[in-house]
């Protein structure tokens, strides 16, 4: 047993430490609070939006919160009757005055507990309800944002936000005065107003565009018509342009054959171009030589085709060396034959 009691201390240990840090985040959520606490009852006229757990506030510090929202007993006027705690130490006055006010944009809610006139330094009692002549209920957004709605569409979400909040801290005697409200507002409305020449010169161009469309209204519907009628050839014809896209991959394909196909001989050719014009770079001087006597041998060569498309040759002479089989080896006269005539003279 001795081995297992470090174990146990520090299972207990742990098992503590994760209860109290379970009951303080339970207490943070729900806004309850901590030691002794006093119980009071308020009548309101509305309560729409209030809920348990909501926090009390006296000049913005929390003392308590609500923990009961019901009808109260009166079949007459019914009125809605709110259950709240207040820290013990905290004593209220007779003259308390209770207003349920917003924290945030998101629509929570608080009830703010004020000094009222007429207490005479007493006290409530533990229990004690305000009655409904010292409360205040929550703003009605619905309203105050209506008639603000035409000036909430032409501004931006931030402008909205911003504009929205100093509303509401202004209605509940949080923020500055109607005139700071007032001037912000007219600040914003003066902004509108600076852009007044940009948005008319936008209606106006806006006004020139359309202006210049409806007097071109009939070459803008021949320009509809003319597309419809090309997109509808293009769908008749869409059998026949699937087929030349084939051929056309068909011959891509042939053509990429036969560049195959040529690309060895083609090689082979520019190799011997190349041999050839090393051949004739170095034999310059005689081509030089030949290139200068060529046009005297084509024109002597021409002279000899003037009687037709062929070449007249004339034998002038001739030797040579005969050998009969039977009678032997018999040679020409020495000289050979001999022609005289004028052609070989």
């Amino acid at each position: 047993m001795r081995g297992l009691t470090a174990p146990i201390v520090k299972l207990v240990v742990f098992a503590m430490v994760t209860i109290l840090a379970s009951y303080v985040l339970l207490a943070t959520i729900t806004n309850a609070g901590f030691g002794d606490q006093t119980g009071y009852r308020a009548e309101f006229t509305d309560v729409a939006g209030l809920v348990v757990g909501d926090e009390v506030r006296i000049a913005g510090v929390r003392v308590g919160q609500v923990t009961e929202i019901g009808l109260g007993d009166s079949a007459e006027d019914p009125q809605a009757e709110v259950g709240f705690e207040v820290s013990t130490d905290v004593r209220l006055p007779a003259g308390v005055e209770a207003t349920i006010k917003y924290r945030n944009l998101v629509g929570q809610r608080y009830i703010s507990l004020t000094e009222g006139g007429g207490s005479g330094g007493r006290t409530l009692a533990a229990g004690d309800t305000i009655p409904v002549a010292q409360t205040k209920p929550a703003l009605d957004l619905t309203v105050l944002f209506g008639g603000f709605q035409p000036l909430f569409q032409a501004l931006d979400p931030d402008d909205v936000n911003r504009l929205s909040f100093e509303l509401i801290q202004v209605f509940q005697g949080e923020g500055g005065t109607v005139q700071s409200l007032l001037a912000h507002v007219g600040s914003l409305t003066n902004s509108l107003a600076d852009k007044d020449q940009v948005i008319g010169s936008v209606i106006d161009n806006l006004t020139t565009v359309v202006g210049t469309v409806a007097a071109r209204d009939q070459q803008l519907s021949d320009l509809v018509v003319s597309l419809q009628q090309f997109v509808s050839g293009l769908t008749e014809d869409r059998q026949a342009i699937f087929d030349s896209l084939q051929t056309i991959d068909g011959l891509a394909a042939t053509t990429s054959q036969f560049l195959s196909d040529a690309r060895p001989p083609l090689a082979a050719d520019i190799t011997a171009l190349g041999d050839l014009s090393t051949n004739l770079a170095d034999s310059g001087d005689v081509l030089e030589s030949f290139l200068q006597l060529a046009p005297t041998k084509v024109d002597l060569i021409t002279r000899t085709a003037v009687n037709g498309s062929w070449f007249n040759f004339y034998l002038c002479s001739a030797s040579g060396v005969v050998t009969l089989p039977v009678v032997g080896t018999t040679q020409l006269p020495p000289g050979g034959a001999q022609n005289n005539s004028a052609g070989c003279s």
